[in-house]
């Protein structure tokens, strides 16, 4: 195993908390957390194979899992810092093992013409192994080869592939899941997904391939033709950050057709987890997505993988992150009346070395040969698009089940009673109700008692029967690893077509005290010395709770909650390497990082009776019935080239200034970042303040800005002698009336009765 330095830990507190994973245990109504990795390549995969990850397969996967020492693909020994209890590994199910039975005498494969470049009679020669590679490189850069397709090919190697999974199956100790990668890539988007089955006795003879067809759509025709025949299974979609817009769309689908109702049922059917983090960074969010969050900036990767490092293209934030999906599905719910993005949390790896590292003293890449060596790291190694540098230790899933089998994990999967870590094993559960009491946590049946008074992480709230939702919140830190900083509940929330988000501090280590005005714990102290890539655990806590009741809950509106857990600041992997030969930390990556853990979703469904007291708001269709007329180029661009117009929110009352230039450049002005701003606005509240503008065009009578590529629409309308816009991600509602005239006043005030020499409130002041 490649040692970085242990950093300071608890050695008998480590060993209570993970002893009693060694053994069987009998079920758990109130169910346990067992952690395990749901996406992990083996030289099965031909990129794996491509990497050079020749020597380890399935099998050498499951025995790292369970603690024992294999070989990294470069030759080193490697050891996982603690076992997991299940896996799933994914190889990829596009011409899987195919190097192996071509290689394999006697095989079907082994006589087909397609594959004789990859038979190698002496790995050794440097001849064979160039050969082999422009070979496989060969066959995934031409149509499919139904040759290569039949279960002659594909069979046998996924038949041993199950044997494998049953071999190292271990009911009540370990679980081996029957998986595997559905790896659609369509000009360099990912929109892959791993698939689990719920047992292995009905297992297909052979995987549905990206090579059979890259549309989701038509996976989920096959995930349902499986089911009805008695397989169960389900689809955990990965890399969300790097599929271009494209993983969580709102208005088609991959075929260019409408989204509709059945459309996101089949979706919700079969796709009930996304992986929130793994090797190529994380999905949940991004800055420009949530410019207030102050923790959004962790493990960005936004590439476009395989695309050419000459190509000029950017990968879209727009659809490509878990927590605007959930937004953009309330809103399709409340306004559409379906939710395709009703989805849990989880994390993994990703990674082709057959093993995955967990922590970032302990990190040796992911792509075998491609970032296998602390030197290559640190060089900035390019492949595929990617800078290994941005690369981090893999996630993990946390499951909440009875006991470790196939059944009850998978269950707990399919119910979305999940969670994701960065890494380390961070424990944490979260349930949502009406009448939990604050001292709840004081009991011993607490958990008893939480499940009795509503629903767990990935649940749904029963029927309003309260004043305001209160949620249970409890985490302890991994005993290995860095001490715990805060619980964050993430609100989400939607109205009139916008959507919202807001992030709330539950429960701290220490004695700070929220900000009288923005609510929020200022940064806890940072105990990490970046010159020496070490740090303490003399801060943060070991366990933390409450309960948390909602002080902003409007019950006419849709919502959902989750709870994200930060760790206190320990070294990233890139610092403590650094040190290690005798650099300089990169600049291109923090140098410091906050491990976390995500609980998937509770989420709030406003009833009829409810929905009657939201505030109304003005739809497209309703504002041109009431004889409102889009403007055309011309009238556009008299109304704001050159000019400032002052607007307001009219879900929010929040009133701006935007400014449009000639030369084609906007700015917004004198919006706070305490503002509600609605979703996809960037972060308006540092660009007024530094001055900075966004270009901006008019065309075919839209006014037209981009958000990392992905064009955001404003259609003017004018009725009477009044404007309105709207904007084209906000599901047919006109939010924005232009005012007559500036406002006199735009601080939390709201009169100013002094205005213009009006009667002194202070007088002698």
């Amino acid at each position: 195993m490649v040692d970085f330095g242990r950093i300071r830990f608890y050695p008998l507190l480590a060993s209570l908390a993970f002893c009693a994973a060694a053994s069987a245990e009998s079920p758990n109504p109130e169910r346990n957390a067992y952690f395990g990795e749901t996406h992990l390549h083996a030289s099965w995969s031909s990129d794996a194979w491509l990497f050079c990850n020749k020597i380890t397969g399935p099998a050498d996967a499951y025995k790292y899992a369970k603690g024992e020492t294999i070989k990294h693909p470069l030759g080193f020994d490697i050891k996982i810092d603690t076992p997991l209890d299940f896996m799933g590994v994914t190889d990829h199910s596009e011409y899987i093992g195919i190097s192996k039975m071509a290689n394999t005498p006697g095989s079907f494969a082994s006589k087909l013409p397609q594959v004789q470049g990859l038979i190698m009679t002496d790995p050794n020669s440097k001849e064979q192994q160039q050969r082999a590679f422009l070979t496989m490189v060969s066959l995934f850069s031409q149509p499919p080869i139904k040759e290569l397709m039949k279960p002659e090919v594909t069979g046998p190697i996924w038949k041993e592939n199950i044997q494998i999974a049953d071999a190292a199956n271990q009911p009540g100790k370990f679980t081996a899941f029957c998986s595997y990668e559905w790896t659609s890539q369509t000009e360099n988007r990912n929109l892959h997904r791993n698939i689990f089955f719920r047992d292995c006795a009905r297992v297909p003879v052979a995987p549905y391939t990206a090579l059979d067809s890259w549309h989701p759509e038509e996976l989920w025709k096959w995930m349902d033709a499986q089911r009805k025949a008695g397989n169960e299974l389900l689809a955990i979609s990965h890399n969300a950050n790097l599929s271009d817009g494209w993983m969580y769309p709102t208005d088609v689908d991959s075929m260019g057709r409408p989204i509709d109702a059945a459309w996101a049922e089949s979706r919700m059917r079969n796709e009930r987890l996304v992986e929130i983090k793994q090797i190529k960074g994380q999905s949940e969010t991004h800055p420009l997505l949530s410019p207030n969050d102050e923790f959004a900036n962790y493990e960005i990767m936004s590439v476009l993988l395989g695309l050419p490092a000459t190509a000029g293209r950017v990968n879209k934030l727009v659809g490509s992150y878990a927590r605007q999906a959930l937004k953009d599905g309330l809103a399709l719910q409340d306004n559409r009346g379906y939710n395709p993005y009703k989805f849990g949390f989880g994390a993994a790896a990703d990674s082709h070395n057959t093993a995955a590292p967990y922590r970032q003293d302990n990190f040796f890449g992911g792509h075998a040969m491609e970032d296998g060596t602390a030197e290559t790291r640190m060089a900035g190694h390019n492949f595929a698009g990617i800078d290994v540098r941005y690369e981090n230790p893999a996630g993990l899933t946390g499951v909440w089940a009875e006991e470790n089998t196939r059944a009850s994990l998978w269950d707990a999967m399919h119910r979305k009673e999940t969670f994701g870590v960065s890494g380390p094993h961070i424990k944490v559960r979260f349930f949502g109700g009406w009448d939990y009491d604050a001292g709840l946590l004081g009991n011993a049946d607490w958990v008893k008692r939480s499940y009795q008074g509503g629903v767990p992480m990935g649940g749904d709230l029963p029927p309003l029967k309260g004043k305001a939702p209160s949620f249970v919140l409890w985490a302890i830190k991994d005993p290995t690893s860095g001490n715990l900083d805060r619980i964050e509940i993430v609100k989400g929330w939607t109205q009139n077509g916008q959507s919202f988000e807001k992030i709330y501090d539950v429960a701290w280590a220490g004695e700070r005290k929220p900000g009288k005005w923005t609510g929020r714990i200022p940064a806890i102290q940072s105990t990490v010395d970046i010159d020496e890539a070490t740090y303490t655990n003399t801060v943060g806590a070991v366990e933390l709770k409450t309960v948390w009741t909602d002080p902003d809950f409007d019950p006419s509106l849709h919502a959902f909650y989750y709870a994200r857990v930060l760790e206190i600041p320990t070294p990233r992997w890139s610092t403590i390497q650094a040190r290690q030969l005798g650099i300089a930390p990169p600049e291109v990556v923090p140098a410091v990082v906050q491990e976390r853990a995500w609980s998937s979703p509770i989420w709030y469904t406003p009833d009829a009776d409810a929905r009657k007291s939201a505030p109304e708001g003005l739809t497209v269709a309703a504002l041109t019935k009431q004889g409102g007329v889009a403007l055309d180029q011309a009238a556009l661009e008299e109304l704001l080239v050159g000019k400032a117009v002052w607007v307001r929110n009219t879900v929010t009352g929040e009133q701006f200034k935007a400014l449009y230039t000639k030369d084609g450049q906007s700015i917004l002005q004198h919006i706070g970042s305490a503002a509600q701003t609605p979703s996809l606005a960037g972060n308006v509240a540092q660009s007024g303040y530094r001055g900075e503008t966004t270009p901006y065009q008019i065309t075919n009578g839209k006014l037209v800005t981009t958000l990392s590529q992905a064009p955001l629409e404003i259609t003017v309308y004018k009725k009477g002698d009044t404007y309105f816009a709207a904007r084209s991600n906000e599901f047919g509602y006109a939010n924005y009336e232009f005012l007559t005239e500036p406002p006199t006043f735009l601080n939390p005030l709201g009169k100013g009765e002094t205005a213009g020499g009006g009667e002194d409130p202070h007088p002698g002041a």
